[in-house]
């Protein structure tokens, strides 16, 4: 079973996250924090993370480049709430297949996902 985990420390996002991907048939498992996904257990059963960049604590793009230094190579869609270049050019090194910028849409995320899991086109808005 491949699982989607989804870190976002906004309990609102995360939840409408899951909400969504559910809907499509996807499996996910929520995290409030880098910290909390860590300590789960759920590291090995993880196809795909969904991380908010910047959160307290270790970040989205600290626990990529952690995941990267310990030889995990999971796909990686970030979620950041300001359209900065720096941000998106920090979060392309670690494995990131996407960096979607608040609001984003459904299908951009679906995108996004499917092309995590191989299944979708190169189409996700991801540019550096």
């Amino acid at each position: 079973m491949r699982v989607i985990s989804v870190v976002d420390d906004d309990a609102s996002v995360r939840a409408a996250t899951v909400d969504l991907l559910d809907s499509a048939g996807v499996t996910c498992q929520p995290f409030a924090s880098a910290e909390a996904f860590l300590a789960s257990g759920w590291l090995a059963r993880t196809s795909c993370l969904i991380l908010d960049v910047r959160m307290p604590g270790l970040s989205g793009i600290d626990l990529a480049h952690n995941l990267v230094q310990a030889g995990h190579s999971i796909p990686v869609i970030f979620i950041a709430a300001l359209p900065q270049e720096r941000i998106r050019i920090q979060a392309a090194a670690p494995g990131a297949i996407c960096c979607l910028v608040k609001p984003y849409g459904d299908d951009e995320l679906l995108n996004c996902v499917g092309m995590a899991l191989g299944t979708a086109p190169d189409d996700c808005g991801f540019s550096i």
